[in-house]
């Protein structure tokens, strides 16, 4: 037999599983994993401190980048921070559409995490069918914001604007049949509304073609069960939030337990693993996407019969209308004074927490008084998650190590922030 020797192996920062600039230096004991130890910061952008040299309003930018796959959860954050300083509440109309886009987020979140993790193990279908559905919500926040990725939708005091009333549609082309372009266009006829309940409504036949490809398949299973097993109480103890921390068994969620915006008035449940392996938290994530579906169709029950005002009438803190800054000098000034130096929140320092697709994302916010943060710091899920790494991964072989990245749906713009 040759000798088997300990030796030291870098894995990334430039690597196909690494999930963005993840450098792991690993002590292996020939295939055997004796040490992770991740090196992170090489993303790091000083989002914090850009932010405290900025107005309020000029910042929400900055979150949409910070998780890139989950832009308006970090952008809610944020905003919910600022609203606290603030004493407001956003109209009730703009809380539901903020919820909708909310699980929106959740769903697009966790389809790239699911085509991503499977085509790390090895299924290289579930990719293709996972993007399909990211296309169509891709659509919906470029309808409302023009943007595809990072929106800038939520404000302080509410939403940018109101759900669009129409879709775009594809049009004619030599890359597409006059026939292909027609079914695609099918849904995109009525309202925005009329194109996500389109949508909700053949989403859980979707995640059942994810299921039939992944959930019985015994390669899967075999990279997934019993790998990177933590305990109850172990999770608590390094600070998990989210599904990483359900999926171990502890039934904790910032929308049930310390509800905000609409939350307390929408039935959904909360689903929890058993062994805390990746296999639990793949299930975990698979029934959150169905949870997060039943949430919009109620959003959108409730946004059909409830029509309002989705920004509140209070022009130190949100724009006049286009056509009023026209007509109106006073109009004109709150316009000129709000984008340029913002409005001065009252001092005092808050913490706001959402959940977030990969846990608990808080931000804290420290005011002065003055036009612009004091301090601004962000609790990244993870960042937790990423310094578990070394536990999780010990024992385990190194293709292991890539299901264990895999499972914690780790981005690296929040970590290194």
């Amino acid at each position: 037999m040759p000798e088997i020797r300990n030796y030291t192996l870098n894995f990334g920062p430039q690597h196909p599983a690494a999930h963005g600039v993840l450098r792991l230096v690993l002590e292996m004991d020939g295939e055997v994993i004796q040490r992770a130890d991740p090196h992170i910061g090489l993303l790091h952008r000083a989002t914090e401190k850009l932010a405290e040299s900025k107005p309020f309003n000029q910042s929400i930018g900055y979150m949409d980048r910070l998780d890139y796959v989950s832009m308006m959860c970090n952008e809610h954050g944020y905003v919910l921070a600022i609203e606290k300083l603030l004493g407001v509440k956003p109209p009730v109309r703009a809380q539901y559409i903020r919820v909708m886009f909310d699980e929106m987020t959740r769903i697009l979140n966790h389809l790239l995490w699911l085509g991503s993790h499977a085509l790390d193990v090895g299924a290289m279908t579930v990719f293709l069918y996972c993007f399909r559905e990211r296309e169509d919500l891709m659509d919906c926040y470029e309808a409302v914001s023009g943007a595809r990725l990072h929106a800038t939708y939520y404000r302080p005091g509410g939403v940018h604007r109101d759900l669009p009333g129409s879709m775009p549609k594809y049009e004619y082309s030599k890359f597409r049949s006059k026939q292909d372009v027609d079914e695609l266009n099918q849904t995109r006829q009525g309202s925005m509304l009329d194109f996500i309940e389109a949508f909700t409504e053949r989403f859980s036949k979707r995640v059942d073609e994810y299921e039939i490809l992944l959930t019985d398949n015994r390669i899967w299973k075999q990279r997934t069960v019993g790998i990177g097993v933590v305990s109850p109480e172990r999770a608590l103890q390094l600070g998990f939030s989210g599904p990483m921390l359900r999926g171990s068994g502890i039934e904790w969620d910032v929308r049930k337990k310390q509800p905000y915006e609409v939350y307390d008035q929408l039935d959904f449940d909360i689903p929890v693993g058993v062994n805390g392996d990746c296999y639990d938290r793949y299930l975990v994530r698979i029934e959150e996407m169905r949870q997060a579906n039943r949430i919009i169709k109620q959003c959108v029950d409730w946004l059909r019969v409830n029509p309002g005002p989705v920004m509140l009438d209070e022009h130190k803190i949100s724009p006049p209308h286009r056509e009023e800054m026209k007509e109106d000098m006073e109009a004109l000034i709150h316009h000129f004074k709000l984008f340029t130096e913002g409005y001065c929140v009252p001092e005092g320092e808050v913490y706001a927490a959402v959940e977030h697709p990969k846990g608990e994302f808080g931000v804290y916010l420290i005011s002065d008084g003055a036009n612009k943060p004091y301090r601004v710091k962000v609790r990244a899920p993870g960042f937790a998650h990423i310094s578990a790494m070394n536990e999780m991964a010990h024992g385990h072989m190194l293709a292991d190590v890539v299901a264990i990245i895999g499972t914690q749906d780790i981005v690296f713009g929040e970590i290194d922030r």
